[in-house]
């Protein structure tokens, strides 16, 4: 059983999945529809779970990936499909799986030739590279994608998704349709799902090779200074936790002649190599302290104040997260290295437009919207879901969209799209390219900003929550909330929508003028998320999460 005291400890024996009961259980159980947990559900990153908890089974993606053939030809989508997968041991069956269904319907599907792993960013970039110059709609030829991966999830899990063809993460209109389709699929029966044998589909005209590294790293001087982390000597450690970027980093040092070392380039699909995270699972987040422990480790200076390396960094297992560890800082916050990054971006894009606007979360830290207002930016604040800055990054009107999750993209050096999915591996090496342009370390620099704005406090805590108290958190109205003041200050906004679109929050946000707290349903687990911030200290944050549980309990109660 998990146990949290050994979180940040080296995985054991005990702590390690059995890969052969998970392949066996994916092809071997079969999901009831009649259960509600064990139907398909996409939420922000696709369908998710376990074959060993009949979620995550050959019926699920077979069902899912019909689906996606069926919304493909309702929308005249009729380009080639671009396939990629992380390292987790449930990817390698569900690719095989999906490839059975896609090649008997005839869609031309794009996998890796060099049959390794791919990233996320690395199938958006693909799907935009390819759909570039082609306009829109029927007839268009336009591409589309899926990455199976849970992304960070422990190792006995699986993830599904789907990437329209504005390459990045579906919308729930999109997701919402894929879903209740493959439900009604599985209703029917599994076994009156069209496909033919993997061999059959792996020897057909409808599957072939696209080289993803190559298309991926050829282009990253496109939005990256490169030369100058080279010619600073700039030293980094680049650990990919086992995950797809593994080959990924190798390449981009050896091309682009960087003092780069891969960092563990073992993929283990027990990932027995981690240390356990905060609640003592192996999970390969490489934003929590626990999970990055051995990366941070290395990172110690010696006696004599020498480090190994002058930035290190990780990546999630589909590469669309990013830690960055510096010698002076450990590992940094992500709302901490989001705020330098639009910082320097913003200082040193001169390609992009005038108006470029920066793009967050509402759960991201009021750090950001301190330094937009230093930059005289627009800033965008969405609700949670790196699908909203799809459209902003797709026309250059958003330069760069970050979610506090450590995930965030931006533009090329000329003002152009790069991807409209997550990138962890560009906001890796833009940890560099500022420590080579400016001779400071993104924690240098974080230092600078706190010393301007004043230092924030930010934590996010589960509270335990029924489906139904769920259910009410994710419609509530401002008018529930009674309270006048927050931790002694006067409220100054009650939210419900998100002030950058008017979409729905399917929470609660209510700010004061140095505070805030924001509190949304898990769709995963029993548990509401209560992110909550202070620009006046721990005890003040403190304060707020008290006093935010009883708002919170006071409104499911109205």
């Amino acid at each position: 059983m998990p146990n949290p005291s050994r979180a940040g400890l080296p995985a054991a024996a005990e702590d390690l999945v059995d890969i052969s009961s998970l392949i066996e259980a994916y092809y071997q159980l079969h999901p009831d529809v009649s259960a509600a947990e064990q139907r398909v559900s996409f939420g922000t990153s696709g369908h998710r779970g376990s074959s060993l908890s009949t979620t995550f089974n050959e019926d699920h993606i077979l069902a899912t990936s019909q689906a996606i053939c069926e919304y493909r030809g309702a929308h005249g989508i009729d380009g080639p499909l671009y396939l990629g997968a992380d390292s987790h041991a449930l990817s390698e069956p569900a690719v095989r799986s999906a490839l059975e269904v896609f090649a008997a319907h005839e869609v031309g599907v794009r996998v890796d030739s060099r049959q390794g792993y791919t990233p996320t960013p690395a199938v958006s970039r693909a799907i935009l590279a390819y759909n570039a110059g082609r306009g829109s709609g029927a007839g268009a030829g336009l591409a589309d994608g899926v990455v199976v991966t849970p992304s960070h999830n422990p190792p006995g899990d699986g993830g599904f998704k789907y990437n329209p063809s504005n390459g990045g993460p579906a919308g729930t209109d999109i997701t919402g349709w894929i879903q209740d389709r493959a439900n009604e699929l599985l209703a029917a029966g599994a076994a009156k799902i069209k496909r033919i044998p993997y061999e059959r589909a792996m020897a057909s005209e409808h599957v072939q090779g696209f080289d993803f590294l190559d298309a991926y790293v050829s282009a990253l001087a496109d939005v990256l200074d490169l030369e100058a982390i080279r010619s600073a000597g700039v030293r980094i450690g680049a650990d990919p936790l086992g995950g797809a970027s593994v080959a990924y980093w190798g390449e981009i040092g050896s091309r682009y002649g960087l003092d780069l070392t891969v960092v563990n380039p073992d993929v283990d699909p027990q990932f027995g190599f981690m240390t356990l995270d905060w609640d003592g699972k192996i999970r390969m987040d490489c934003s929590s302290p626990a999970a990055m422990a051995s990366l941070i480790q290395r990172m110690q200076a010696d006696s004599s104040g020498a480090t190994l390396y002058d930035i290190a960094t990780g990546n999630d297992t589909d590469s669309d997260r990013h830690g960055i560890v510096t010698p002076d800082g450990g590992l940094m916050n992500p709302n901490y290295f989001l705020s330098v990054a639009i910082g320097y971006l913003y200082a040193n894009r001169p390609g992009w437009q005038a108006d470029a606007a920066i793009g967050k979360t509402l759960v991201s830290s009021s750090m950001i919207d301190r330094v937009a207002a230093d930059l005289g930016r627009r800033l965008i604040e969405v609700p949670v879901g790196f699908k909203w800055f799809v459209p902003g990054l797709l026309d250059g009107s958003v330069g760069f969209g970050g979610e506090e999750s450590a995930g965030a993209s931006f533009l090329q050096r000329d003002g152009s799209v790069w991807t409209t999915d997550k990138d962890g591996i560009i906001l890796c090496l833009l940890a560099s390219e500022i420590l080579a342009t400016t001779g400071r370390s993104p924690s240098q620099h974080y230092r600078q900003l706190t010393a301007k704005f004043g230092e924030p406090a930010y934590a996010r805590i589960d509270s335990p929550a029924t489906r139904q108290q769920k259910a009410v958190l994710a419609k509530l109205s401002p008018s529930q909330v009674t309270a006048s003041t927050l931790a002694g200050e006067p409220i100054t906004g009650r939210l419900t929508t998100a002030p950058g679109n008017g979409a729905a929050i399917g929470g609660l946000k209510v700010t004061t003028e140095r505070g805030w707290f924001a509190a949304r349903p898990s769709g995963t687990e029993d548990v509401y998320k209560l992110y909550a911030e202070s620009f006046d200290g721990p005890d003040q944050l403190a304060r707020i999460q008290d006093e935010a549980r009883e708002i919170v309990a006071a409104a499911l109660r109205s």
